[in-house]
């Protein structure tokens, strides 16, 4: 794939999420925005109030599969909006059920604190269970990208070679993330206000969006270098299996 698009690929999930929080700015978003009950109810509550940024985390996930979909690479129009359906469902669904924050949030919580009440010190308590919440929401998002088609054009190598390259990529996504994690939990700790209780004002809006960038930039600099890369698009589904789908993320 060429560089321009490799980085638009790469970079297109920072950019949405960046959009949706100066959506949220401009429009005075808050939890007293008129809403259906039902959708209200599923949001607003613990998690969303304790990690208010994960949403911005949940729109690069889902912007992400999106960006693969249309991305170049040999996969059909059909696997494409199938798999990218299929993936956004996924996303969503260990996002947001049984409420905001879902299995994913859930996961990092109840790690993190039951370390932490089995006597590990906070920052490793918090590293576990950010660890935790990374792993799942990357195993979703990699599945999703993986059924809706991996972008650039496959290269012949041996099985060895391609798992290795699994191995390696896997867990590099996954280092990547477990970072953005760390630093989107860390909102409240970094001096954020009550958003979504109130709009968020520009402090919020500076510090969010420094937050954000610097969450995802790992991640958009390992997918912009793997879509660079020669070698990325070896990891065949028959030598890959579920290691190649996870390093896909």
């Amino acid at each position: 794939m060429s560089m321009p698009a490799a980085w638009i690929v790469a970079a297109a999930p920072l950019a949405a999420a960046l959009l949706a929080l100066a959506t949220a700015y401009a429009t005075g978003f808050d939890q007293r925005t008129a809403m259906p009950p039902d959708v209200a109810s599923r949001f607003y509550g613990f998690f969303l109030d304790r990690y208010p940024l994960f949403a911005f985390a949940l729109v690069y996930g889902l912007a992400r599969i999106v960006a693969v979909a249309l991305a170049p690479g040999r996969a059909s129009i059909v696997r494409r909006l199938i798999g990218a359906a299929l993936g956004l469902a996924l996303v969503l669904g260990v996002s947001l059920h049984p409420t905001f924050g879902g299995l994913v949030l859930r996961a990092g919580f109840g790690t993190g604190s039951g370390a932490f009440l089995n006597g590990t010190p906070m920052p490793v308590s918090y590293a576990l269970g950010a660890a935790a919440a990374a792993g799942l929401f990357g195993t979703a998002m990699g599945l999703g990208t993986t059924l809706t088609g991996r972008p650039g054009y496959p290269v012949r190598q041996g099985r060895l070679r391609a798992l290795t390259l699994g191995l390696v990529g896997a867990l590099a996504a996954f280092l990547a993330l477990w970072i953005g994690a760390g630093l989107i939990g860390a909102g409240r700790d970094a001096g954020l206000g009550p958003w979504p209780r109130r709009p968020l004002d520009g402090h919020d809006l500076a510090l969010a969006a420094i937050l954000i960038v610097a969450a995802s930039l790992p991640h958009v600099l390992l997918v912009a270098f793997r879509l660079r890369s020669p070698r990325r698009n070896g990891v065949t589904a028959a030598s890959g299996g579920l290691i190649a789908r996870a390093g896909n993320a």
